[in-house]
């Protein structure tokens, strides 16, 4: 081997070398991550336009009655109805000893006949029946019935729709008043109306009626009735 045959093979190899060092070591080793495969949450960003709910007071001026919804998330305590009725809260102990009170002197008054009992004032109209008879008249005779407090009373007889006073106001007392009663053929009304409620309670009263052979028809008794309400009979004259 001559000496141009040795330059030219440490050339070669020198070249060689170089291709190798720079393949080698400019190389680098990449190792991928592995892939992430769960999803990716997506952020929600609130719409430009959406608004928050308007809460609107109820105008208790044009509304006094409007209230908020029993199921209102906003209601703060209990939804109570406004009554104008007077409860038990506000009671004075007092006005109940002396109503107790009240209640038991009426009671006692009324047991020993010093007072009538306006509980039971009767308001409508008192019907005793009919009567027949061939008198010609008859006498009603009538008289405050219980403690003498003031009742009054008006008489009328009505024959064919036409009323006749017989006396406009007799005041009943201990003893009998007669009103005597013309009999007409056929059917005769006879009305006796309190003109008002005696001072110890209702208008009350006794009463007998006599044909005119003296013989007794009827006797009864109206019993608390108000100012306006009549005693009514039927008299049929055969």
């Amino acid at each position: 081997m001559n000496r141009k045959q040795f330059l030219l093979l440490v050339m070669i190899c020198f070249t060689v070398g170089s291709y190798a060092q720079n393949d080698f070591g400019t190389t680098k080793l990449k190792i991928k991550a592995p892939l992430n495969t769960a999803p990716v949450p997506k952020k929600v960003t609130p719409s430009a336009t959406a608004e928050a709910p308007v809460i609107k007071a109820p105008d208790i001026l044009k509304n006094p009655d409007a209230v908020m919804p029993l199921g209102s998330k906003y209601q703060i305590g209990e939804t109570k109805s406004f009554s104008m009725e007077q409860t038990n809260d506000f009671i004075n102990p007092g006005d109940r000893v002396r109503d107790k009170l009240n209640e038991s002197i009426s009671k006692s008054l009324i047991a020993n006949g010093l007072k009538e009992d306006d509980s039971y004032i009767r308001k409508t109209d008192v019907d005793f029946g009919v009567i027949r008879t061939k008198s010609n008249y008859l006498i009603v005779r009538i008289r405050d019935y219980g403690a003498i407090d003031g009742d009054l009373v008006k008489a009328s007889v009505i024959y064919d729709y036409k009323p006749t006073v017989l006396t406009n106001s007799l005041l009943l007392g201990p003893g009998f008043d007669d009103i005597r009663v013309n009999l007409n053929d056929g059917l005769n009304y006879l009305e006796l109306e309190a003109l008002n409620r005696g001072n110890l309670g209702g208008n009350t009263g006794n009463f007998e009626i006599y044909d005119q052979e003296g013989k007794m028809l009827i006797s009864n008794y109206w019993d608390n009735i108000d100012k306006g309400v009549k005693s009514k009979f039927t008299f049929i004259k055969e």
